[in-house]
């Protein structure tokens, strides 16, 4: 599958630039295991990169002039390097204007590049197609023009680049799972001091199966910030209460139940959900290091279960294909994945069950709203990275 994006996103660029690419890049999109909602709550999260990618064809030409053309959707987009950046309507062409953007903010001066680009990262499925490109494009230009930048400055990079472009006040994870993804493990990663550590995604007789709702309703921007507001207020009031809690991870639930009437029960509700959230990503970290794998589905489940009641950012469709993989014995867990209000959700599931459990779940889902699931069978895969001919044989 790898093999034949390269050669249909090399194909393009010829078609449209009427020359050979100079590089390919890959640049993955990513699941999370466990910990949503908390990697803008300094919080720890436990992603993973998977085998579905952004895949860039690029080559310099000698102009100040970015050429983009997005395959998928048929369009292409232009700008000077040497104009006043500035968001538009697209908002593909946000992903690389933010990029160029914050490369320019920090001195970085590099010529025009023809790109063309395609991609196997559903959009909309909250499997991070936008923290895929972002970061795929930076990694490009620091490759091609060796800035010297580091992968968290690629991360980083990116995330800034979703915050001023794309008006989406997004934490780390996603930009930081994609760069620094590794083949067959998770990442624990310290969403307040960025420190990390690998760990084992070897689930034995289990693997990762993505049903896809097919829906996104149309407030997941909004809705996104608005949580994040609502628990910047929360932690605020807490302060107040604990001099001497910084962050979320100083709580416990004790403390947040104590300040409840002060909190009001909508903030108390988020607050609630991101320090239980934290400590199932300590407790799941555990559950995979002991192959306590029915552990780790059954927090995957109450994940589920704060994400719908307490943080409220799932929707009908999502709810009912968790509930319909719940009394399944062969499905240990499941949750909404992402920035929520649709996508996907994650199921840990026995693998000589998949097909059964995939086709009587897209059964019931099609009577229920109407709708063809789509099933995506992940792998976890290496970050974001140049794709040699050498090594892969085209």
């Amino acid at each position: 599958m790898k093999k034949e994006l390269v050669k249909q996103v090399k194909e393009c660029f010829k078609e449209q630039f009427a020359t050979t690419p100079n590089y390919i890049f890959l640049s993955p999109g990513r699941i999370n295991i466990i910990g949503e909602h908390v990697d803008y709550n300094d919080g720890f999260v436990l992603p993973a990169a998977i085998n579905k990618y952004v895949c860039f064809a690029i080559a310099e030409n000698g102009t100040d002039i970015i050429n983009l053309y997005a395959k998928d959707l048929g369009e292409s987009y232009s700008f000077n390097l040497n104009t006043a950046l500035q968001p538009v309507g697209a908002m593909w062409v946000n992903f690389f204007l933010g990029v160029v953007q914050q490369l320019k903010n920090r001195g970085f001066v590099f010529k025009g590049l023809d790109v063309a680009f395609s991609s196997t990262v559903p959009m909309g499925a909250g499997l991070s197609s936008s923290a895929a490109i972002e970061c795929g494009f930076c990694f490009a230009i620091d490759t091609i023009f060796n800035l010297g930048l580091s992968k968290k400055d690629i991360a980083l990079i990116g995330q800034k680049a979703e915050h001023t472009f794309a008006g989406v006040n997004c934490g780390i994870m996603d930009q930081f799972a994609s760069v620094f993804g590794k083949k067959n493990s998770v990442i624990k990663l310290d969403c307040n001091t960025l420190e990390y550590e690998y760990h084992s995604a070897d689930f034995n007789n289990y693997t990762l199966v993505l049903l896809d709702s097919k829906v996104k309703h149309t407030h997941l921007t909004s809705g996104y910030n608005d949580r994040r507001n609502e628990v910047e207020k929360g932690l605020d009031i807490i302060k107040r209460e604990y001099p001497g809690v910084q962050t979320f991870r100083d709580l416990n639930e004790e403390q947040v139940h104590a300040v409840k009437d002060k909190l009001g029960n909508i903030i108390y509700k988020r607050c609630l959900f991101v320090v239980r959230e934290i400590q199932r990503v300590r407790d799941a970290v555990k559950a995979i290091e002991a192959n306590d794998f029915e552990k780790l589905g059954q927090l995957m489940y109450e994940t589920h279960q704060g994400l719908s009641k307490n943080y409220e950012v799932s929707c009908e469709e999502i709810d009912f294909l968790v509930d319909a993989v719940h009394t399944d014995t062969n499905v240990l867990g499941a949750r909404m994945m992402g920035g929520g209000f649709g996508g996907c959700s994650v199921n840990l599931v026995k693998k000589d069950a998949v097909k059964a459990l995939v086709e009587r779940v897209s059964r019931e889902y099609k009577e229920k709203f109407a709708i063809e699931l789509e099933v995506y069978k992940v792998k976890i895969s290496e970050g974001t990275s140049l794709y040699t001919e050498e090594h892969a044989g085209i």
